[in-house]
């Protein structure tokens, strides 16, 4: 469902992916792109479908044009997403790692050395930017630094913390989308009103459509109708199931349901010091991973007194 390499249509891009696309086939395109942006508004989504409207030019069912749609038939696209394509070299975290290492960009500048298998264009897709070491960030400005033959390099970072080196290297496209875009891609994807599925308390101004994507997820995973649940009667659950220690919801996504429900509080019942003290809590344990059971059980403290 919110998998981007299943994720055939573009929807909230639609400018960026046509500035790019023009760019291109006027032979303008930079072989370096960075997209920016917060997490979860499709520029992952944008760097593959850019990458097949290029990788699918004269082969049959090529990238719909008019409908901004991947044709599942296409044999590049087949190839992405089985990730066997010889165009496309992704580096990504790896499961049970906190940053992206040196050793894949090592790897990386192994694929670049070979000769391609083909004339298409080839393409080095970098996915959370913010998570490299500075040794990775080193390699890699070395290797944009080097002239590639017919290698594309689209960066996406999800922070606006990256090194002015890289930046500076890359066509930049800041990545915005508002609370109405967010919820109506939502609605396209799932083919259901938002508001059918989510108690509108629990629906954050500032959350992304992948924010969304993922509460609904969620809900699917665990069974739970969250059309009928209140803010407080969520976070409970997600207590008392020990839905934080599954990782079946986004650590993220719970922080901020927390501080959503503090920050609404703040001026009823909940004193400016507390609200305060509950934050910085979330800080330490989202920065340092430490203590998390405690702060679960003296949220739950808090949230029953409450």
């Amino acid at each position: 469902m919110d998998n981007p390499f299943t994720q055939t249509n573009l929807y909230g891009l639609e400018n960026q992916f046509n500035s790019l696309k023009v760019l291109y086939d006027n032979k303008k395109l930079p072989n370096k792109i960075l997209f920016v942006g917060e997490k979860g508004l499709g520029k992952f989504t944008l760097s593959l479908h850019l990458i097949n409207y290029i990788l699918s030019k004269g082969e049959d069912n090529c990238y719909d044009i008019e409908n901004l749609k991947i044709n599942e038939n296409n044999t590049s696209y087949k190839l992405v997403k089985n990730n066997s394509s010889p165009n496309l070299y992704l580096i990504d975290l790896l499961k049970d790692k906190k940053n992206i290492e040196i050793d894949q960009i090592r790897e990386l500048i192994s694929f670049c050395n070979k000769t391609s298998l083909n004339n298409k264009p080839r393409f080095i897709l970098i996915d959370n930017l913010e998570l490299m070491t500075l040794n990775s960030n080193n390699a890699l400005l070395r290797t944009l630094e080097e002239p590639n033959d017919n290698i594309y390099f689209i960066l996406i970072s999800n922070s606006r913390k990256i090194l002015p080196t890289i930046s500076s290297r890359c066509l930049k496209f800041n990545i915005n989308l508002t609370q109405k875009e967010c919820l109506n891609i939502f609605n396209k994807i799932t083919n259901i009103h938002i508001n059918n599925l989510i108690n509108s308390e629990l629906i954050s101004y500032y959350f992304s459509t992948g924010d969304l994507l993922n509460l609904y997820r969620f809900s699917i995973d665990n069974s739970i109708d969250l059309s009928k649940l209140s803010l407080k009667e969520l976070l409970l659950k997600i207590i008392d199931e020990n839905f934080y220690k599954k990782e079946s919801i986004s650590k993220n996504l719970i922080y901020a349901f927390i501080q959503m429900y503090f920050l609404k509080n703040l001026n009823i019942e909940i004193n400016y010091e507390t609200y305060v003290k509950i934050i910085n809590s979330i800080e330490n344990v989202k920065k340092y991973n430490l203590d998390i059971e405690s702060f679960f059980i003296q949220l739950r403290h808090q949230l029953i007194n409450d």
